[in-house]
């Protein structure tokens, strides 16, 4: 049986359609179930059992000779938190929960870090394990994926293949709960339905025009192509980028996001909060040499692709994937 926890969220519920596609159902669905707003994301999906995330390890305790995998990608996700506890919990210390029972039982675990930990970029983005303890994540969210994974690469024990995954910025469908931590597209295209225009932030950097901005976008179907590649895989065990590898503009995916929905583009630009200039990212590019270098061969969507699937696919008739 293969385990996904945040099973009900973003990426959880698209990495259990492709398993389902590929014809694996025993999977256990972990997460948070009281929060009934993002239920439907696992509607019509193969699943063997729910278990919620705090009856989770004794679960496991039990059942874990029938597990052959875990994918951990559930996480509080919220950058705008700042209760540093919250994070302690749910981000840091669960995770090292799961990753003391992977190596007691001998289970291969993939788990969700982020491009979050990057912070300004001040060292790059280049997925080179030795240059973590020098980055400087900009909200409590980014410091506990980047304590988690310090903690991975210093312990002794490992389970005998482990990947840390550096999602940059995700999009995609079954993200209708997310509210305001939902994908820029997301919000876009219903802006543009709403009001027929986009409101971008201006720029307040002198190297980049307004909207100009960019940012690495990958679509969440080649997310979850990378996490069952490394479920076939293990081996290679270390933290990978997981971006598109091309940094593209926010005007550009505002413009494929009109052109998708079929209406004349019309941009606005507004002040950047004050309160967020400072912690503003004006270029994230992952590099992705390193997953390529042990065997991952597939094409990523391109944004005029992928946002293109997504408006026309999911968005426009109100459907998950």
């Amino acid at each position: 049986m293969i385990v996904v926890t945040g099973a009900a969220g973003f990426i959880g519920s698209c990495l259990i359609s492709k398993l389902n596609q590929q014809g694996f159902t025993f999977i256990i669905a972990v997460d948070d179930f009281s929060k009934t707003e993002k239920l439907e994301n696992l509607d019509g999906k193969s699943i063997q059992e729910r278990v919620e995330r705090t009856h989770f390890f004794s679960w496991l305790d039990q059942k874990h000779e029938e597990v052959e995998f875990i994918f951990h990608i559930g996480a509080r996700t919220d950058t705008t938190e700042f209760d540093v506890e919250i994070f302690d919990e749910l981000n840091l210390n669960y995770s090292k929960e799961i990753w003391n029972r992977c190596v007691e039982y001998h289970i291969p675990v993939v788990y969700a870090s982020s491009a979050a930990t990057y912070g300004l970029g001040e060292f790059g983005y280049e997925d080179n394990e030795s240059l973590i303890p020098q980055l400087k994540p900009l909200n409590p969210y980014g410091d506990s994926k980047n304590d988690f994974d310090l903690w991975a690469l210093s312990q002794e024990k490992k389970p005998f293949f482990w990947a840390g995954l550096k999602f940059f910025n995700v999009y995609g469908p079954n993200e209708f709960h997310k509210g305001r931590m939902a994908s820029v597209i997301f919000h876009a295209f219903h802006q543009i339905k709403k009001t027929s225009k986009m409101k971008l932030f201006r720029s307040h950097n002198p190297n980049f025009q307004d909207g100009e901005q960019m940012r690495d976008f990958v679509y969440v179907k080649d997310v979850v192509d990378v996490c069952l590649f490394l479920m076939h895989h293990r081996k290679n065990s270390g933290i990978y980028n997981l971006g598109s590898g091309e940094a593209r503009t926010f005007k550009d995916l505002v413009l494929n996001t009109f052109r998708a929905m079929s209406i004349e583009p019309d941009i606005e630009f507004i002040d950047t909060p004050v309160d967020i200039r400072d912690k503003y990212q004006y270029y994230t590019q992952a590099s992705m040499s390193k997953l390529r270098s042990i065997g991952f061969s597939q094409p990523f969507h391109s944004l005029e692709d992928g946002v293109q699937d997504y408006v026309a696919n999911y968005l426009i008739p109100e459907k998950y994937y």
